[in-house]
């Protein structure tokens, strides 16, 4: 009797076999909405400081409650003030709004309170965190659990205010590595 392998056992690879290069390379091809997530460290300076990160991997988890998540790079500054900071806000940037994600995107960065300088924001009521003027939407969130998953932490947080004013455009998305818009 011929003995074969069963199929299940051929046809997945192990996980340690895809590199780096390869998972970015093939999660490049799926399209995401891009964020900003905002909050404010009121430990940084007399006044505190704001401070941003741009986001591609931000979802929507839970309608009762309503709850989403975003992940965030371990050892972050973001990482790291989230951890303290359990407030925080979330503005769906526009297509219009691709300066705003390059710059609070930007590694080695020295002052998110330059980066704030010349854009609209106002601070959120419930959170203190900026929201950002002609975002599609704005969240204001309270963390409720961080899972740490490999090298980034996935911060969920209940949402407790949400307002979708009425702007034209639609949103901005990332797709191969760059900035695009929808259609």
């Amino acid at each position: 009797m011929l003995q074969t392998t069963p199929p299940y056992e051929t046809a997945i690879a192990h996980s340690e076999g895809v590199s780096a290069d390869e998972f970015r390379a093939a999660l490049a091809r799926l399209a995401a909405g891009v964020v900003l997530v905002t909050a404010h460290d009121p430990e940084h300076g007399p006044r505190g400081e704001d401070v941003g990160m741009t986001a591609t991997a931000f979802l929507s988890v839970s309608l009762e409650p309503p709850l989403v998540m975003v992940s965030v790079r371990n050892d972050s500054r973001m990482d790291d003030l989230l951890e303290r900071q359990p407030l925080w806000a979330v503005s769906v940037l526009s297509e219009s709004q691709r300066h705003i994600a390059g710059r609070f995107a930007m590694k080695g960065r020295i002052s998110d309170r330059l980066l704030f300088e010349d854009i609209p924001y106002a601070s959120g009521t419930a959170t203190g965190a900026p929201l950002v003027g002609g975002a599609l939407s704005t969240l204001e969130c309270r963390t409720e659990q961080r899972v740490t998953a490999g090298d980034h932490t996935l911060v969920i947080g209940r949402v407790l205010t949400a307002t979708a004013p009425t702007t034209e455009g639609g949103p901005l998305m990332y797709f191969k590595g760059k900035y695009r818009q929808l259609g």
